[in-house]
């Protein structure tokens, strides 16, 4: 099973504030959406109740939430309690590529885990209080690159950027 990270990660490495986003991509929110459609996405609790509940769960995905409150219950999404758990999960139900969204805990634990970053690079700093963690980029072998320009929608140029684990 292909374990992969997807994130949108500033300049200085931030990905979050106060349990939220602090940027607004539209064309970044439709990539994830498209990328992580149809597969298991593994998310933290904090991160799953900053969604809108309007998209809890995010729809068209499987949402397997980690937490370690044990008596944590979600009617339509799975519970675990660790990552390790959440992982197993994945490969009893078969699936062939899963989804890490975070938050920054489990992007943490995840990593040296990970196969695949998909990782929007934001061409900007922000501040923040939730970051991606740093990874050597010499592990990783760049996939694709494709840049977006600042428009009327986005006020900051970014690139989507899949990298791949060397061997």
């Amino acid at each position: 099973m292909e374990i992969a990270m997807i994130a949108a990660v500033a300049k200085n490495g931030v990905i979050g504030k106060d349990n939220d986003l602090v940027w607004s991509l539209p064309d970044d929110m439709k990539y994830f959406m498209n990328t992580t459609k149809n597969h298991f996405i593994i998310l933290g609790r904090k991160n799953y109740e900053s969604l809108p509940p309007k998209f809890r769960p995010l729809p068209n995905r499987t949402n397997v939430v980690i937490t370690r409150q044990p008596a944590f219950k979600l009617n339509n999404a799975l519970v675990v309690h660790s990552l390790e758990e959440a992982i197993e999960l994945c490969k009893k139900k078969n699936q062939e590529k899963v989804f890490i969204i975070g938050g920054g805990q489990i992007y943490k634990q995840a990593l040296s885990l990970t196969d695949t970053l998909y990782i929007t690079e934001i061409n900007h700093a922000f501040e923040g209080d939730t970051f991606f963690p740093n990874y050597n980029k010499s592990d990783w072998e760049e996939i694709s690159r494709v840049a977006h320009p600042t428009d009327e929608r986005h006020a900051y140029s970014f690139d989507f950027v899949v990298y791949k684990r060397k061997k």
